[in-house]
């Protein structure tokens, strides 16, 4: 068995510090020179990206401050996987409730990325949803501030052509869904 010569080696690794949501991982590293040096990273559960669709083909989106840019940021609904969800599909199912109200009648993968693994282990899972519905109330977290709008799929994407959705999981997820996702026979 043989061993591709980019791969590092891990000799120790250490939690530096931990918070709700994250830790940062510090992992003291050979490199393929011999080379020993510390390597820091962010580490944090996988999490769900949902695109929903109305029956009527527009897209439910939500606001939401973000303290990190210091501004209301228009995205998709996206969250966490839980130890309590049975699989990924239950977990979108299960954000798209807790932070619209929304129910989907079906639910369909659309891509798995990896946005940052340069310095963040983070897992993307995105999901379609159509038949969307208000179902129930929402239920926030206890940090969470959002509001639920909606758009055509046409002005999301000026939107985000024009610079006005920053969002990258948003940004992302639209596109890839335009570009390879959009079955518009549907």
């Amino acid at each position: 068995m043989s061993t591709d010569p980019l791969v590092w080696d891990t000799l120790d690794r250490q939690v530096a510090y931990t918070c709700p949501g994250f830790d940062v991982v510090n992992e003291t590293v050979r490199l393929p020179d011999g080379t020993e040096t510390d390597f820091d990273y962010l580490t944090e559960p996988p999490s769900v990206v949902v695109l929903p669709f109305t029956p009527d083909g527009d897209v439910v989106l939500i606001e939401e401050w973000r303290q990190a840019v210091s501004r209301v940021n228009r995205s998709l609904p996206v969250g966490g996987v839980e130890p309590d969800d049975d699989d990924l599909e239950a977990a979108a199912r299960r954000e798209l409730t807790e932070e619209t109200g929304h129910e989907a009648e079906t639910l369909e993968p659309l891509v798995t990325v990896e946005p940052a693994n340069g310095i963040a282990d983070t897992v993307l899972h995105f999901f379609v949803a159509y038949d969307c519905r208000p179902t129930a109330e929402q239920r926030l977290d206890h940090n969470e501030s959002i509001r639920v709008t909606g758009t055509s799929l046409e002005d999301l994407l000026t939107a985000i052509g024009d610079g006005e959705v920053r969002d990258g999981r948003t940004v992302l997820g639209v596109s890839y869904y335009r570009l390879f996702g959009d079955d518009s026979d549907r």
